[in-house]
Formats: C-alpha cells, sequence, structure tokens
C-alpha cells in the first residue's frame, strides 16, 4: 500500500450525463474527497439513448459538460478527474469502459456506435486508448470475443448487481486479458467501494490509458488488496 499509495475510482456515474445516476458533479467530488481518494475517472454511458442534441457537436458539448465541471471542482479540492466512456453498441446490451479518451475519440466512436463493438476496435480505436468489457457476466451481457477487448472489469462492485465477479476474474485469467475494478458508482452512499493503486497520478487521460496498458497497478476493496 505505501509502494501504491494513489486510490482511483475507475468507473462512476455522474447527472444528468448519466440519466441512471443520482450524483451530480460537485456532489461526486466532494464525496470521493471525503473518502480521500487522489482520482476519478468520470465513465458516464455513451450511447444513442443517452444523448442529448440535435447535431454531434452539441451531444459531445452535452456528454463533455459533467466531466470538465468535476474536473474545474477537482482542481480547486485536490483531486485529478479523468475522462473515460461507457460504450454500448447497437448490437446489443453489453457494455465497454474505454480510457484514453478525449473529444476526437468520442466523436469517431459516436460514428461507429451502429457498426458494432468489433468493427469499433478493429477500425476506431487509439492505439493510445484501452477497451475493456464492463461486468461481462452480468444477467443482461455476452461475453465478448477476447481477442475483441484489452481487458475485462473482472471487479464491477455495483451493489445492486451480481457481476460473477469470481467467475470473471478467471475467464480474465485464462485469456491472458488485463483485470480492473469499479465501483459503478450512481447512488448515494455507494461511492468507493473499489480503487486502483497507483504508484503515480498519471499526468493526463492517455497517459491513464497506458497506466492500465502496463498492468502496474493494484486494486483495493475496503483495505483488502487484490493483485491483478
Amino acid at each position: 500500500m505505501k509502494e501504491y499509495p494513489y486510490r482511483i475510482e475507475m468507473h462512476a456515474h455522474t447527472s444528468p450525463v448519466s440519466t441512471c445516476s443520482q450524483i451530480l458533479p460537485e456532489e461526486m467530488i466532494a464525496c470521493y474527497k471525503e473518502l480521500g481518494y487522489h482520482a476519478i475517472v468520470i465513465t458516464n454511458h455513451f450511447m444513442k439513448d443517452y444523448l442529448q442534441g440535435e447535431t454531434l457537436d452539441e451531444m459531445l458539448d452535452f456528454y463533455l459538460r459533467d466531466y470538465e465541471t468535476c474536473r474545474t471542482i477537482g482542481e480547486k479540492e485536490g483531486i485529478k478527474v479523468y475522462l473515460g466512456a461507457e460504450l454500448r453498441f447497437t448490437e446489443n446490451l453489453n457494455d465497454y469502459l474505454l480510457y484514453g479518451v478525449d473529444r476526437d475519440m468520442l466523436k469517431s466512436a459516436y460514428e461507429a456506435l451502429e457498426h458494432g463493438e468489433e468493427y469499433f476496435y478493429r477500425n476506431i480505436k487509439s492505439e493510445k486508448s484501452i477497451l475493456f468489457q464492463a461486468h461481462p457476466y452480468r444477467a443482461i451481457c455476452t461475453v465478448w470475443d477476447p481477442s475483441l477487448i484489452d481487458g475485462v472489469e473482472a471487479f464491477n462492485l455495483h451493489p445492486g448487481h451480481n457481476a460473477n465477479v469470481g467467475t470473471a476474474s478467471r475467464y480474465a485469467e485464462e485469456n491472458g486479458l488485463l483485470k480492473i475494478g469499479g465501483t459503478d458508482f450512481h447512488h448515494p452512499g455507494q461511492a468507493g467501494i473499489i480503487a486502483l493503486r497507483a504508484k503515480e497520478l498519471p499526468e493526463d487521460n492517455f497517459a491513464f490509458a497506458e497506466l492500465l496498458r502496463s498492468g502496474d497497478y493494484i486494486m483495493d476493496v475496503g483495505g483488502s488488496l487484490i493483485l491483478p
């Protein structure tokens, strides 16, 4: 824990961008500061039913608004905020956590939503980005081809869903995939169930993706450590 002192929330949703969330950006920063976290990745839902606006630029402005608000407040409160996205393509109900994200990457991702995850992974995803299947063993999900993802959110600890984390971890291990964990934070009183612990805080969104690619991190569930 001394070697990996920085605690990062990997999976968190804010309102109004994620309509299923009850957490405003200022509440997100306040509760994670109180819990002693050093950073948060805002991974709001990036899917056609959630995005608001007439044009793609308007949709992207809407999507990025909560992240920008979190980042501005986080700078004042000493919390680093990274941008991620939870993608859902139109082919099924699977979710994918994308790290190493900027506006241009989101613009390309939007255009790929109707083409499916394989099209996105082979043709759109940047080499600076990294893609994990979120909670692959949740009941509504289809476990995906391991050659079309970089890793698995093996430890999704949303208290309202059974993510079958042991099975998900075994699937990642058997297929040589990276493993991460996230709180999947949506509702008051459920923040900070799991943290990724790092030696240093990455400088930006793409450096964060590089940290994940390196595998040089551990996970912390209430003080119990998980080695990925």
